[in-house]
C-alpha cells in the first residue's frame, strides 16, 4: 500500500509543539508507515532538536513539497530568516511564525501535495498579537476547506465529544444554540462517523444547555423549544439521537459508554468532562471538511517549554488518527462507488427489486 504523506505544522515554536513532534517521529517505525512532512524552518526544527536531545534524527531539508523523499522525514522550510525563540513566552513572532507554517501546509493539502494535515497547538494571544483572522484552529481551516459546517469532535478510545459551539465567549452560547444549527451539527457528526469511522449506524447522545435539561422549562426553555425539536426532526430523518440529556449524571453515571458520539452545546460542557477522562491521550478532529485534519488535546503547555519533559502520546494519537481516517475514507468512497455501479447494472438488466427501489 501506498505510504500516506502527513503535513505536520510546527504551532508556536515558543511552546512544545515541535518537541512532542521529534519525540513521535524519532521512532523509526514512523517512517515505514507514513510521510512525515514538516512545515516550518530546518534551523528551527535544529534548535528544537537540541533541547530534545534525539540521537539519529536525520531529516532532508527542502523548499517545496513537491518532491518529498519517501523515505525520510521532510522539513519544508517556509520561511528562511532567524527566528528569535523565547521559550515559554505570548509572542507576536511566535503568532507569525504558526501562522505561516500553518498557512503553508493548508495550501498543500489544498493541491492534494499532503494526504491529511497534523497541526501542533498555536497560542491565540500570539496567533491575534500575529494577525491571525480566526478565533482558532477550527474556524480557519473551515474557511479555508469550504467546510459548509465543521465539527469540532474529541476522541479517544473510549469517549468521543462533538460541539455545537467552539471558542465562544459562554454569554454568547445561548444566542448562538438555534434549532438549525444542532441539526447541522447532528449531521455532521453522523456521516463523519460513518465516513471517517466506519460506524453504519452511530447512536448519538444529546446534552442540554441548561441545567438539569431545564426541569422541563423550569430553568430555560431552549431544551423545548429548539433542542428536543432538533433530535425529533433528525430522528426522523433515519439518525439514531437521543436527549437531551442532564450533563451532569450522564457523566457521573458513565451513562455516556453506551453511545457512539455525544454532542455537547458549548465548549467547556463537551472538553471538561473529555479531558478529565483521556487528558493527554486524546485527538481533536475537525470533521465536516473534505479534507483531513487532527491535533493533539492540548495547548502549546509553555510551562513545560524547552525542559524536555512533554508527552508526545496525544500528538503520536493525531498522527495515527489522521492515518485511520485517511483510509476508512478511501474504503467509504470506493464502497458507495461500487454500490453505485452495482445499482446502475441492476437497473440496465431489468431487475425487478432494483426498479422497484428507483421508482420509489
Amino acid at each position: 500500500m501506498k505510504k500516506l504523506k502527513i503535513g505536520i505544522t510546527i504551532g508556536d515554536p515558543n511552546g512544545i509543539g515541535l518537541e512532542v513532534i521529534l519525540k513521535t517521529l524519532a521512532n523509526k517505525k514512523i517512517k515505514e508507515i507514513c510521510v512525515p512532512v514538516i512545515y516550518g524552518s530546518s534551523k528551527v526544527v535544529s534548535y528544537h532538536k537540541n533541547i530534545v536531545d534525539i540521537e539519529e534524527f536525520h531529516f532532508q531539508s527542502l523548499r517545496t513539497a513537491e518532491r518529498l523523499k519517501t523515505d525520510r522525514i521532510n522539513v519544508v522550510n517556509c520561511w528562511q530568516e532567524n527566528v528569535n525563540i523565547t521559550l515559554g513566552r505570548v509572542m507576536e513572532e511566535g503568532g507569525k511564525y504558526a501562522y505561516i507554517s500553518l498557512d503553508a501546509a493548508v495550501n498543500d493539502l489544498k493541491a492534494g501535495r499532503i494526504d491529511a494535515l497534523v497541526t501542533a497547538p498555536i497560542n491565540k494571544k500570539a496567533m491575534q498579537l500575529a494577525d491571525f483572522p480566526y478565533t482558532g484552529h477550527t474556524e480557519y481551516l473551515t474557511a479555508q476547506l469550504d467546510g459548509e459546517e465543521s465539527l469540532m469532535l474529541l476522541v479517544n478510545d473510549t469517549l468521543w465529544v462533538g460541539l455545537v459551539t467552539n471558542h465562544l465567549p459562554l454569554k454568547e452560547v445561548p444566542l448562538a444554540i438555534t434549532k438549525a444549527r444542532v441539526i447541522s451539527k447532528l449531521r455532521a457528526m453522523n456521516e463523519s462517523l460513518k465516513m471517517d469511522f466506519g460506524i453504519d449506524r452511530p447512536a448519538i447522545a444529546v446534552l442540554p444547555l441548561n441545567p438539569h435539561a431545564s426541569d422541563e422549562g423550569v430553568m430555560g426553555e431552549e431544551e423545548e423549544q429548539i433542542i428536543r425539536p432538533a433530535v425529533i426532526e433528525c430522528k426522523k430523518g433515519g439518525m439514531m439521537v437521543m436527549g437531551p440529556f442532564p450533563a451532569d449524571g450522564f457523566f457521573g453515571s458513565g451513562q455516556y459508554a453506551k453511545f457512539d458520539c455525544i454532542l455537547a452545546m458549548y465548549h467547556d460542557q463537551g472538553l471538561i468532562p473529555f479531558k478529565t477522562l483521556s487528558f493527554g491521550q486524546g485527538v481533536n478532529f475537525t470533521a465536516g471538511l473534505s479534507h483531513i485534519r487532527t491535533s493533539p488535546d492540548h495547548g502549546t503547555a509553555f510551562d513545560l517549554a524547552g525542559k524536555n519533559s512533554a508527552d508526545p502520546s496525544s500528538f503520536r494519537s493525531a498522527l495515527f488518527l489522521a492515518m485511520d481516517i485517511a483510509r476508512n475514507r478511501k474504503n467509504y468512497f470506493e464502497m458507495r462507488e461500487n454500490a453505485l455501479v452495482k445499482h446502475e447494472k441492476s437497473l440496465e438488466e431489468g431487475d425487478p427489486a432494483e426498479l422497484e427501489k428507483e421508482n420509489g
